[in-house]
């Protein structure tokens, strides 16, 4: 748990040096171009820069320890800032450029100086591509840890930094490709409708990453329950117990980043429901210790029904 923490700073610290970075040099090969797809590229990479400092915030915040206002600790404060964060996204980065956009579609400019700007999004790829990594080596030790596929882990992670990362940086990557190939094409074609059309393109794919990832943060706010592998590994930790009669129920929502909730309603035996009580609350106990050796399960509540 301790590392993962580690590694979820580490992947937001260095996304937020490298789009502070692109975002600047960006800002100035558009001043010098006056491309509409520089522009674009720059309130994207503004937009990440503040929405790294939005996760930091939300790992700093979840980090609190528990209290009676709290008893579950404040994990969920990473979710509301990732969710925030991808408002950023959206209105910043996302409807901005789509703006930048249709107002140069409309009054189109003459680009000026095209090699700075090809230059700075060859720069800027190799830094987005450094933290692109970053965040991937993290999905992927977090992925095998809980033997899940990346692709599956983006769609069930219950620690929204590094999947945040991961998104916004991969949209970033794509970002560029259309900006360079806009620039391109205005070089060798003359006709000044690329650059909008990328700028737009550019709104567009931000918000639909905005929209994903604001879907996973409300989930996850509203208290998502634990995915089907989640599941069956509590399950097993249950395991046929010669007291039970039967499971009636099993739930586990999550009340922080790989941090469980876990209620178990249980029907013992017709022999055990004849013996003395102190009997049946040993089992409950020792099946509630055995849930909770399990690191992600921050507490355990059994019924016996």
């Amino acid at each position: 748990m301790a590392e993962s923490e580690s590694s979820s700073t580490r992947t937001v610290v260095v996304a937020a040096g490298a789009n502070l970075a692109i975002a600047v040099a960006k800002a100035v090969a558009a001043l010098v171009t006056g491309s509409a797809a520089l522009w674009a590229e720059t309130m994207h990479s503004a937009a990440d820069t503040g929405n790294e400092v939005l996760l930091w915030l939300g790992l700093r915040r979840s980090k609190r320890e528990p209290d009676r206002r709290h008893p579950f600790g404040y994990g969920q404060e990473r979710y509301f800032w990732a969710f925030l964060a991808a408002l950023g996204i959206f209105l910043v980065g996302g409807l901005l450029s789509i703006a930048e956009g249709v107002r140069s579609w409309l009054v189109p400019e003459p680009l000026e100086s095209p090699w700075v700007g090809i230059g700075v999004l060859v720069v800027s790829a190799g830094f987005e591509g450094y933290s692109w990594l970053t965040a991937r080596r993290q999905l992927r030790s977090d992925a095998r840890a809980r033997r899940r596929s990346v692709r599956e882990h983006l769609r069930h992670a219950s620690d929204p930094s590094a999947t945040t990362v991961y998104l916004e940086d991969s949209a970033a990557l794509i970002g560029i490709a259309l900006a360079l190939i806009a620039l391109v094409l205005h070089m060798v074609t003359g006709w000044a409708w690329w650059d909008p059309a990328a700028s737009m393109a550019i709104g567009v794919l931000l918000a639909v990453v905005a929209w994903l990832l604001a879907r996973r943060s409300k989930a996850l706010l509203i208290d998502a329950a634990a995915p089907d592998d989640v599941m069956e590994t509590l399950h097993e930790a249950i395991g046929p117990q010669p007291w039970i009669h039967e499971v009636r129920e099993l739930r586990a929502v999550y009340v922080g980043p790989s941090q469980l909730l876990v209620t178990v309603n249980v029907e013992p035996c017709a022999d055990v429901r004849a013996r003395p009580g102190a009997e049946l609350v040993g089992h409950v106990t020792e099946l509630r210790t055995r849930l909770l050796r399990n690191p992600a399960v921050a507490d355990a509540v059994i019924t016996v029904v």
